[in-house]
């Protein structure tokens, strides 16, 4: 009997849609996660970068999707996706796999200083197609996942996790180092039993401080799942038993992703550091040299002087900032430590003010003096004359007397006699011969003048006669002609 046109089509199209009604729903909650969450990068002992939150259960609220969704972003990571491309995945099952990672990726902030992904795809080879570094753009990154094409042979898992840590985990293919305290997670993706060893390997990159997921689909070897993965294990291993559903972990991976602290959404409160303690919780601490206030948000500066741990040596001054600095006594200056202190030599230094003479006295101190024949003054640093006598520049021969604090007179020894000068000294006994011959020179001397004057008068009276004679003078004065 001939059918109608669509009712023959209707076997072949039972057969298309056969297979979607034999998948199983995704593995219940308990053997993919518990129901702890802790965040990704919370601090964790021996300076591990932190485990990744475990997915979440189905009674949390499905993230929105957008970048303003408003309660989740990611946080930076250095992602790496380690996908198997052996024969056994085929071309339609390799496709959903890197739907699954485009997936994936649309739910990250992608860029050089947020999450920076690279895929090493392998099968008996290992070939990384692109490192850390290579994209910074969402769009172009997601091009270059949808080039991949499968290496077809083999299951070196293994090789494939060494290459990974030792060829995309490093600095050249864009890893960021321990100090910026940005996860190293990889997601390897595999339907089969390794054909080699992993899990030394895989030990070792865990101790390098990879967090290691693995995804199991269909034949996948759950021991070597558990191998390869980090702990918790119900935390980082999953399966699913067909491609067909792979895409659906993709929702998981964005939640285990979602930063959904206060912290990372600036809405923690805490006047200096927030910090994440999982499952959307946080507490507030303080920068150093401050204490936390009872309010648990806000920081008090804390007074270390009055610790007494401050290690001054003399003076402990309280800084604004709750720190502090040491200063010393006067007398003291800081020395190069900045704690203990050194007498200052104000003498040596010039500082000290003395007009005359600096005395150190050890300890920092010091006392001015003055100079013989000066006093000091009531300031302890100027000077005034005492005796002009003891200065020495009094200009007496003999003896210099005091005459109180600024005059003085000239005296000489027994047997001398002071000067006109007031100031030099002659001998007696010599002074008076002197005397007695100036008296002699001068007496000869006198004579002599007179003697010579009155010739001079005579020679004189002669002349005048002769002239009166020659006149005819008279007695009267009458002169006759």
């Amino acid at each position: 009997m001939l059918l109608s046109a669509p009712l023959r089509h209707l076997p072949g199209l039972l057969l298309l849609l056969w297979p979607l009604l034999l998948l199983p729903p995704l593995a219940a909650p308990g053997r993919l996660a518990r129901a702890s969450v802790r965040r990704l990068g919370t601090r964790v002992p021996g300076g591990s970068p932190g485990h990744l939150s475990a997915l979440a259960t189905s009674t949390r609220a499905p993230y929105s999707g957008g970048r303003g969704a408003g309660v989740c972003k990611s946080r930076p990571l250095d992602l790496v996706f380690i996908i198997d491309s052996s024969r056994s995945v085929r071309p339609l099952e390799f496709t959903k796999v890197k739907t699954f990672v485009s997936r994936i990726i649309d739910t990250l902030d992608i860029g050089a200083t947020d999450t920076r992904v690279a895929v090493v795809n392998y099968a008996s080879t290992v070939k990384i197609e692109f490192q850390l570094n290579t994209y910074s753009d969402k769009q172009a990154l997601k091009q270059a996942v949808a080039r991949i094409t499968p290496l077809s042979t083999g299951t070196m898992s293994g090789l494939a996790i060494q290459t990974a840590m030792e060829e995309a985990f490093t600095a050249q293919a864009g890893a960021r180092g321990p100090m910026s305290n940005i996860p190293k997670v990889a997601i390897i993706v595999t339907d089969g039993r390794p054909q080699d060893q992993v899990n030394e390997v895989a030990a070792r990159a865990r101790a390098s401080g990879i967090e290691l997921y693995a995804v199991g689909v269909d034949r996948a070897d759950m021991e070597s799942l558990k191998m390869m993965a980090s702990k918790p294990l119900e935390e980082h291993v999953f399966y699913v038993e067909t491609y067909g559903v792979i895409e659906k972990l993709s929702a998981r991976f964005q939640e285990t992703f979602c930063a959904l602290d206060q912290c990372m959404l600036g809405t923690h409160q805490c006047q200096h550091v927030c910090v994440s303690d999982g499952d959307s919780r946080h507490h507030c601490e303080c920068s150093q040299g401050y204490t936390l206030n009872a309010d648990g948000k806000t920081c008090s500066a804390i007074d270390k002087c009055a610790l007494s741990t401050h290690g001054c040596e003399q003076i402990c001054v309280n800084d604004r900032n709750g720190s502090y600095h040491c200063e010393c006594y006067g007398g003291y200056t800081l020395n190069a430590d900045r704690r203990t202190c050194a007498a200052l030599d104000k003498c040596a230094s010039g500082t000290h003010g003395c007009q005359h003479i600096c005395v150190n006295d050890g300890a920092g101190s010091h006392h001015c003096e003055c100079f013989e024949g000066y006093t000091l003054n009531a300031d302890k640093k100027t000077c005034s004359v005492r005796n002009k006598c003891a200065l020495g520049t009094h200009g007496c021969q003999h003896i210099c007397v005091s005459d109180g604090a600024v005059a003085y007179h000239c005296d000489c020894f027994p047997g001398y006699t002071l000067n006109d000068d007031k100031k030099t000294c002659s001998d007696i006994e010599e002074a008076r011969s002197l005397i007695s011959i100036e008296d002699a020179c001068g007496c000869g001397a006198t004579l002599a003048f007179q003697e010579k004057v009155s010739s001079h008068l005579q020679k004189l009276n002669t002349k005048l006669d002769n002239i009166l004679k020659k006149l005819k003078v008279t007695e009267y004065g009458q002169v006759h002609r």
